[in-house]
C-alpha cells in the first residue's frame, strides 16, 4: 500500500526527513512515533501529496502520490490542526466534499449521528478543538477511504470519543481493507491499535516492525545472582542497568529464550522477564540518541 524509499526533504537548508524509508501493507495500523522535531509530520504531508520530495519516491498503490488526483480521492487526510472555511457548518463543509467526492457516503453520514452527537448547523470555528476532530472524522469516514492519513488524531477528544473514533475506523480496516497511517504521542493508544511501528529520529526511520516483534525484542529482566552481577552478562545488549541491593533491573535488547537461556546458565538466584510498553521501548531505543531519561538537578 506504502512504499516510501529514502525520501528526503530539506527546508533552508535543514533536512527533515533525510533518506526515509518506509512499508505500510494495505489493511493495517501504522503507528509512526517519534520526539518532536523528528519529521513525523513532514512524512505524512508527503505521503497526502501536499509536499514535493527533493529526492527518493514515496508510492500508494504503486503510484506516486504528489499531485495525483487519483491516489489524492483515495485518501483523507486529517491534521494536527483542522481548518474548515470560516462560515461554514457540518453541513456546509459536507456539501463541499460531495462536490468533490462522488463516493461520500450520504447514508454513512447519517448513521453517524449517533456516533458525533453535536449540531451540524452550528458553527464549526465556534466549536471546541475537540468538536472541530469529530468533524473531521465524521466527514473523512463517509468518504470511505482506502488510506486515512492521522497526524495526532485524538488529541482533544475525551476518552469515551477516542474509543468510539477508533472502533469506527477498525471496524473500516476489517471490513473494507482500509490502510491507517497515524503519528501521535499517546503510546498507549497506539499499542492497543497498530499492526506495525516505526520509530522516527533526525528525519530517518531508525526502527521498523510488527509491534509484536519489537515487543519480544527487547525486555525487562529482573536478576540477583549470590554475589555481583558476573561479568558474562556484558555479553548481552544491555540498554539500562539499575540495582536495589543484590536485584538487578536490565533492559535488554536481543531474543527472549536466548537471552533468559544465557543467564540461566549463570545460577541466578532470581530471574524475571518482563514485556515493555511501547512507551518504554520509546524511551530506551532513543537512550543512546541524547534522549536517555537523566536525574535533574535544580
Amino acid at each position: 500500500m506504502i512504499e516510501v524509499r529514502d525520501l528526503k526533504k530539506s527546508f533552508d537548508g535543514f533536512w527533515a526527513l533525510n533518506g526515509v524509508d518506509i512499508s505500510a501493507k494495505r489493511g493495517s495500523v501504522y503507528g509512526l512515533v517519534g520526539p518532536n522535531g523528528a519529521g513525523k509530520t513532514t512524512l505524512i504531508k508527503h505521503l497526502a501529496g501536499v509536499f514535493m520530495p527533493d529526492g527518493g519516491t514515496i508510492m500508494i498503490d504503486g503510484q506516486p502520490s504528489f499531485e495525483n488526483i487519483g491516489v489524492k480521492a483515495k485518501t483523507v487526510y486529517i491534521p494536527d490542526d483542522i481548518y474548515f472555511f470560516p462560515q461554514a457548518n457540518l453541513l456546509d463543509m459536507k456539501k463541499f466534499y460531495q462536490s468533490i467526492y462522488p463516493v461520500f457516503d450520504e447514508d454513512r453520514f447519517n448513521k453517524l449521528y449517533d456516533i458525533f452527537p453535536f449540531d451540524p448547523r452550528k458553527s464549526l470555528r465556534r466549536l471546541s478543538r475537540g468538536m472541530k476532530k469529530q468533524a473531521a472524522f465524521w466527514l473523512g469516514i463517509c468518504l470511505k477511504p482506502d488510506l486515512m492519513l492521522l497526524d495526532e488524531p485524538v488529541d482533544g477528544l475525551d476518552p469515551v470519543m477516542r474509543r468510539k473514533v477508533w472502533s469506527v475506523l477498525l471496524q473500516d480496516v476489517a471490513d473494507r481493507n482500509m490502510t491507517v497511517f497515524v503519528s501521535s504521542h499517546n503510546l498507549r493508544e497506539l499499542e492497543d491499535v497498530c499492526d506495525h511501528v516505526g520509530i522516527m529520529h533526525e528525519g530517518r526511520i531508525i526502527l521498523e516492525r510488527n509491534l509484536s516483534e519489537i515487543q519480544n525484542n527487547i525486555m525487562k529482566l529482573q536478576v540477583a545472582f549470590d554475589g555481583p552481577l558476573p561479568e558474562e552478562m556484558n555479553e548481552l545488549d544491555i540498554l539500562s542497568r539499575q540495582s536495589s541491593g543484590r536485584v538487578w533491573v536490565l533492559i535488554v535488547r536481543g531474543d527472549r529464550d536466548s537471552i533468559i537461556s544465557h543467564v540461566n546458565k549463570l545460577s541466578p538466584i532470581i530471574i524475571d522477564a518482563l514485556p515493555l510498553t511501547l512507551e518504554e521501548i520509546f524511551v530506551y531505543e532513543l537512550g543512546g540518541m541524547n534522549y536517555a531519561v537523566k536525574n535533574i538537578i535544580l
